[in-house]
């Protein structure tokens, strides 16, 4: 049990159903779905809409998604893919031979096609309860009506406005400045084009009028999209991967998305004595930045589009993980591990909800970077994402920007099985963090018995760039230890990532946890 002489927050618990997002109107939108009869489905997608609305700097309708869940009364864990793909004239020569050896990332070479409105049309009719027309109108009501800008979007909404150009500043800024706290936002534009997927479907979206002024965006600024590209979206169904640490199956998204990675990551810790170490101590951390090091660095040579990524196998081998382990010099901070081209960000939202019959949604939603590419289109006010800057540009490479692909993914939904039952869908937000975000949760869970929410409020740390990054949390005393082996320590302007967590106890007690790093809560009835 927590300190309650200490600031904090306890886990929500209930029994009938329960939502975790990082916004309070999107958990109410998804409790008051569950309550009128809808399943987790339908509450899910219910408040991943609306988060587009309450946080548009970090998704909306022009972004993709990823999703795992279970059917009511299944412990089988399902994925969908719901990312867009490259347009399929897009082409890496043609940027290199403009001497480029990254994705611009406001470009409409940036910009790879909205995958998230075709996923939840898919998933609101083949897993869902209601139908799209009930439960994309709460979505509709507050792009009308507005809502009141709330503080942690107000800090990302200053850090990122910059980006927008062109007619995103008419829909995005105040008077040409970013919107602040208190201060109401409205998208009648989206609430137009939401009503029209409520009653025609993914057509209303991918053809005709709206597909045309997204299209437009993009045709002005040079970009190789068709109308062909974005009527041929499509989800896919995928089959999760999965690896066990200290008797929790943690169970992840393929790739595109880099959910494997938190495996690997876990497998290398699984050599060491982690519970043994102080939680929030210098060892435990420089353990884990060294494998988050090495984890990254095989992430960055194998992952990226399903179609050419072949060595998964060989990616989550017990041998590999081995070899890695191996490598970590517990008294000395090794280099970082070769440098991105492909672009990272922190900008993301997440929604988990269980419902009564304990159907589980672990659901992940983005646009990328803060405003993703900065295009919007002019009638609607649609966001572009630039998922496309996650390819990069190296001839041959699994990850290589080609026509018809997906780039690697930062984004990645997780859930929890023990003993083959589902346990916990969550998620931990923040871009390239998400991996380590994962395996840390996994162990604060695991290897030092933690309540959800003690897992998710603890401090946090990240390799990232040649620095490790390091949270105010941790005291003085670990920060120059963990200097004096080597690293090179920054406290990041903005916390590492958020999170979002439902536990499923045997009691049939829901336990909903939700991060101080964002502004939102679990609520359950």
């Amino acid at each position: 049990m927590r300190d309650l002489h200490q600031p904090g927050r306890s886990e929500v618990l209930a029994t009938e159903g329960m939502c975790a997002t990082s916004h309070p109107l999107a958990s109410k939108v998804a409790l008051d779905i569950l309550q009128r009869g809808g399943n987790a489905m339908d509450a899910a997608i219910a408040g991943a809409v609306l988060l587009g609305i309450c946080e548009p700097q970090m998704t909306g309708l022009g972004g993709d998604c990823f999703v795992l869940y279970n059917r009511a009364g299944e412990n089988t864990v399902r994925a969908l893919n719901g990312s867009g793909r490259a347009a399929a004239a897009a082409n890496a020569q043609a940027l290199r031979d403009r001497g480029l050896d990254a994705v611009p990332l406001t470009s409409p070479d940036a910009v790879t096609l909205p995958g998230a409105v075709d996923a939840f049309c898919h998933l609101a009719e083949a897993e869902g309860k209601l139908g799209l027309d009930a439960i994309l109108q709460p979505a509709i009501h507050y792009a009308d009506v507005g809502v009141p800008v709330a503080p942690r979007v107000a800090f990302d909404w200053e850090k990122d406005a910059d980006c927008l150009q062109g007619p995103a500043r008419d829909h995005y800024l105040s008077d040409g400045k970013p919107l602040q706290i208190g201060q109401i936002f409205r998208s009648p534009g989206q609430a137009e084009v939401l009503r029209r997927i409520a009653k025609q479907g993914r057509k209303a979206f991918y053809s005709g009028e709206i597909a045309e002024d997204m299209l437009a965006a993009l045709t002005a600024l040079g970009g190789a999209q068709t109308a062909q590209d974005f009527d041929a979206v499509q989800c896919d169904e995928a089959l999760p991967v999965s690896g066990t640490y200290g008797g929790t199956e943690l169970v992840e998204h393929p790739p595109n998305g880099q959910g494997a990675t938190a495996i690997l990551l876990l497998n290398i810790l699984k050599h060491f004595d982690i519970g043994a170490m102080d939680p929030w101590g210098a060892e435990r951390v420089h353990i884990e930045a060294e494998a988050s090091k090495l984890a990254y660095d095989a992430r960055n040579r194998f992952i990226g589009d399903p179609d050419h990524t072949t060595r998964m196998a060989h990616f989550l081998a017990p041998e590999t993980a081995a070899k890695l382990a191996a490598l970590i010099d517990p008294k000395r901070a090794m280099a970082a591990a070769a440098p991105l081209t492909e672009a990272v960000h922190k900008d993301t939202v997440y929604i988990t909800v269980v419902d009564k019959d304990r159907m589980a949604v672990s659901l992940i939603y983005s646009i990328f970077h803060g405003f993703g590419s900065g295009i919007a289109s002019e009638k609607f006010g649609i966001l572009l994402q630039n998922r496309g800057a996650g390819f990069n540009l190296e001839p041959g490479h699994p990850n290589e920007l080609a026509g018809g692909k997906r780039p690697m993914h930062t984004i990645i939904p997780g859930m929890l099985r023990e003993n083959g039952q589902v346990t916990m869908p969550f998620g931990v937000m923040g871009g390239a963090y998400q991996p380590t975000g994962h395996a840390r949760l996994v162990s604060n869970l695991t290897d030092f018995n933690l309540s959800p929410q003690n897992a998710i409020d603890a401090p946090r740390a990240f390799p990232d760039g040649g620095v490790l990054k390091l949270e105010r949390g941790y005291s003085d005393e670990v920060r120059q230890q963990l200097a004096d082996l080597g690293h090179t320590i920054e406290t990041p302007e903005t916390p590492l990532g958020g999170a979002q967590a439902i536990r499923i106890c045997d009691s049939g007690i829901l336990e909903g946890a939700s991060d101080p790093r964002k502004d939102g809560c679990a609520l359950g009835y």
